[in-house]
């Protein structure tokens, strides 16, 4: 009996081993040689969502950095840079940012704005490549989606503060009859200010701008924006006025230009409409003219601690 359940061990162990090491092999195959071509992987999906978070190394890639996702068609590189329009903005593509060129698991990358970019491709596992950047050290990763089951809403409404950032100014539209009066009455109009911490705000108490860049903001604050439990579609936004205290609202986006702030305290319900769209490619506006100042450019922010990348560069 004992001898039996001996055997019978050394058999299992053994098993456990080989179907260990053949995993791995596969795995190590499947990684370093896939079985497709550079350009039919980078086609296999519609959409390659860039997972910021994962991002390892301490450079940054500019196109990558502010792009929610980018897709491959025919040597034309397509990127979903807004949260305005996400969804509908070329067929869900985004728009036209530059050409590439695939090939021995190299992507070469020419972007209208911010010129040759090369990277080398690695295929993580079935919907998930690397982009290794050897010039900067950096790697991002981005996951394969189709349109059609692409979820366009977790990712707005999980970036909604990039949102806010995407038009020169939101002027009150509309002020609800019921509620009581408060300090927040007499403020039109906001702006959510890109760059820097991601967490400055000013308000301006000034009536009928048709042009933003003639707003004359009266104060400078911080912001933060944060999630409700079980309702992704529903956001708190808070305003510290230190000459009245914070003001605290529920946000609610009505369309891509227009948001709802109800504020509870004075049960009051207030409309912004977004002035002066602001379309990403890199430092322009949608003008063409360079984002300074206080329209510093708009790029997702790493929320996970920089790692160095344990990446070696092959090509240096």
């Amino acid at each position: 009996m004992k001898t039996t359940k001996l055997l019978l061990g050394f058999a299992l162990i053994a098993t456990l081993f080989t179907s260990c090491y053949r995993e791995e092999v596969i795995v190590h195959d499947y990684n370093n040689q896939p079985n497709v071509t550079l350009n039919q992987l980078l086609n296999s999906y519609d959409l390659w969502y860039v997972d910021i978070n994962q991002t390892l190394g301490n450079g940054e890639t500019p196109f990558l950095q502010i792009a929610f996702t980018i897709s491959f068609r025919n040597g034309v590189l397509y990127a979903n840079n807004n949260l305005v329009g996400f969804g509908s903005q070329g067929n869900g593509f985004g728009i036209d940012v530059g050409t590439y060129d695939a090939y021995n698991m190299i992507l070469d990358v020419y972007h209208d704005i911010d010129g040759y970019e090369t990277f080398d491709v690695y295929q993580i596992d079935n919907n998930t490549i690397e982009l290794y950047n050897p010039f900067n050290d950096t790697s991002y990763f981005l996951n394969g989606y189709q349109r059609n089951t692409f979820d366009y809403d977790f990712v707005f409404y999980n970036n909604i503060h990039y949102f806010l950032q995407e038009y020169e100014a939101w002027e009150k539209t509309y002020t609800s009859e019921m509620g009581a009066i408060n300090e927040f009455d007499n403020e039109n109009y906001l702006q959510f200010l890109a760059g820097g911490n991601d967490s400055e705000f000013r308000s301006s108490q000034d009536v009928n701008i048709g042009n933003p860049d003639n707003i004359y903001w009266d104060y400078t604050g911080v912001y933060g924006v944060g999630d409700i439990s079980n309702n992704m579609y529903l956001k708190t936004l808070t305003l510290d006025y230190d000459f009245f205290d914070n003001e605290y609202f529920e946000l609610s986006v009505i369309n891509d230009q227009r948001i709802e702030l109800f504020h509870p305290s004075s049960e009051t319900v207030y409309e912004f409409t977004g002035r002066g769209y602001i379309q990403f490619l890199r430092e322009t506006d949608a003008s063409g003219k360079r984002i300074e100042g206080s329209k510093q450019l708009k790029k997702r922010k790493q929320k996970t601690p920089k790692k160095d990348n344990p990446r070696v560069n092959t090509r240096s």
